[in-house]
């Protein structure tokens, strides 16, 4: 996942008083930006005029087509709730505020906007915001495995080898792929050949290869200015840890998120400009495989047919990307799914596994989908709103159980990827829940 989006999670609340929904540096784009992210500025540029001029109307009007481009998402929930609030439609919304708390969400910090003033002494208001504490309460079925070393400084993106039982975990700020055992012993496989931030990893365990990216995010003190807006695919051997290819990514991509095909090829995700591409190891080529349907990928899912991958949209939700047709479908929120925020998406057959940290309360949660992967039909929380959770990245399935990185540190970082002051980096945690089989069947579980 790229910086820009992460600061999105952790920001918390959101100005819906001023139409800021989204912090505008999330749509900022070059001239080829894709369509989705031309869409997502106009309409953010919208919503801010019609607020700004007081035209009531026109700001529903716009915040309803936001909610339709982010197919219902929680936050374009909220935007519409403060517009409808706003045209003085009281029963519209409040029938949004109970769809976000349907989905599981809980902001205060957001409803104290001026905007729903009006709505405050109605009773059904403080139904509802009562009923909302409920979503913000601790939970977890989730135990530690270990605690990450000091030289885990943000860590990242983690996968497993099963031949030889070691996890590997990609580092930002230490710039580094860690070895790690069971117990949490740690030793360093791989710096980053041009001392960028570590981002994506995944072990291709059948050829014995590492697959990893490194992101010089633009404006983050931790890369070089002139190295700004670059990203290279790095493939290791496995065994020794050297560099085996140094593969440059498109101009301008950060290339935070990776999966891999059935035949070994990565395919990674660019949350920065919205595109997702696959590189071909052989040939060293990288090519372009959506139509720019997206605004923040993530950490894509490939589906066993092969031809389907699960895109999870840092705003827009899970995306079911045809790689055929290019062809986009999403997968329905249904006013009571929180699909946006998702950095990690993980497919065990009907089950899928999400780490959320752009949700409010961040979490990792277990979604299951129907026969045909178009549609969500029950969802299992694995944890949220602990003290042991914090800002959660990545996690990989090892048998029965997901592992997952929790309290990575991003939420102590500023835009630049500088300590907030007053903080320090927080310890690290690799945290397991066991897969829920009730929720889901024939699901085949990885080799542990």
């Amino acid at each position: 996942m790229n910086a820009l989006t992460r600061m999105i999670a952790v920001a918390g609340a959101v100005a819906v008083a001023v139409a800021a929904i989204f912090p505008a540096a999330l749509f900022a784009q070059d001239a080829q930006a894709p369509a989705a992210i031309d869409q997502f500025a106009r309409l953010q540029g919208e919503l801010r005029r019609t607020h700004e001029s007081g035209d009531s109307a026109a700001y529903l009007a716009t915040a309803q087509s936001m909610h339709a481009f982010l197919n219902g998402s929680p936050r374009g929930v909220l935007q519409l709730m403060s517009a409808e609030s706003l045209a003085q439609k009281p029963d519209e919304a409040l029938r949004s505020f109970a769809q976000f708390v349907a989905m599981g969400q809980s902001n205060p910090e957001v409803l104290k906007a001026k905007s729903f003033d009006s709505l405050r002494s109605l009773p059904k208001y403080q139904s509802i915001y009562a009923s909302m504490a409920a979503n913000a309460t601790g939970q977890t079925r989730a135990s530690e495995v270990f605690r990450l070393d000091s030289m885990a400084l943000i860590p990242e993106d983690i996968d497993y080898d099963p031949e030889t039982k070691h996890f590997y975990i990609s580092t930002v700020l230490g710039k580094q792929i860690l070895q790690v055992d069971m117990a949490g012993r740690t030793k360093l496989f791989a710096s980053a050949p041009d001392q960028w931030p570590m981002m994506a990893l995944k072990v291709d365990s059948r050829r014995r290869v590492l697959w990893a990216t490194e992101v010089a995010l633009d404006g983050f003190s931790a890369a070089a200015k002139k190295d700004w807006g670059r990203s290279a695919i790095l493939q290791y051997d496995l065994l020794s840890g050297r560099l085996l290819q140094r593969i440059e990514g498109p101009p301008k991509a950060a290339l935070g998120d990776m999966a891999l095909a059935a035949n070994g090829d990565p395919i990674v995700s660019d949350g920065e400009h919205g595109g997702v591409y696959r590189v071909e190891g052989n040939t060293q080529s990288v090519e372009r495989i959506d139509a720019g349907d997206f605004v923040s990928p993530q950490t894509p899912a490939v589906l066993a047919d092969g031809t389907h991958i699960l895109v999870p949209d840092y705003v827009r939700g899970i995306g079911v990307l045809d790689l055929k047709t290019k062809h986009v479908a999403w997968i329905p929120m249904a006013a009571k799914y929180a699909l946006s925020g998702i950095d990690g998406l993980y497919a065990v057959g009907n089950l899928l596994i999400a780490t959320q940290n752009g949700t409010s309360p961040e979490r990792v949660v277990q979604f299951t989908l129907d026969a045909s992967n178009t549609a969500i039909i029950a969802e299992s929380t694995i944890e949220r709103a602990t003290s042991t959770l914090g800002d959660p990245t990545h996690g990989v399935v090892i048998g029965k159980y997901f592992y997952y990185i929790a309290n990575s540190g991003w939420n102590v970082l500023d835009d630049h990827g500088n300590l907030l002051e007053g903080k320090s980096l927080p310890v690290g945690f690799v945290r397991r829940a066991k897969i829920d089989p009730a929720a889901g069947a024939n699901n085949r579980y990885p080799a542990g």
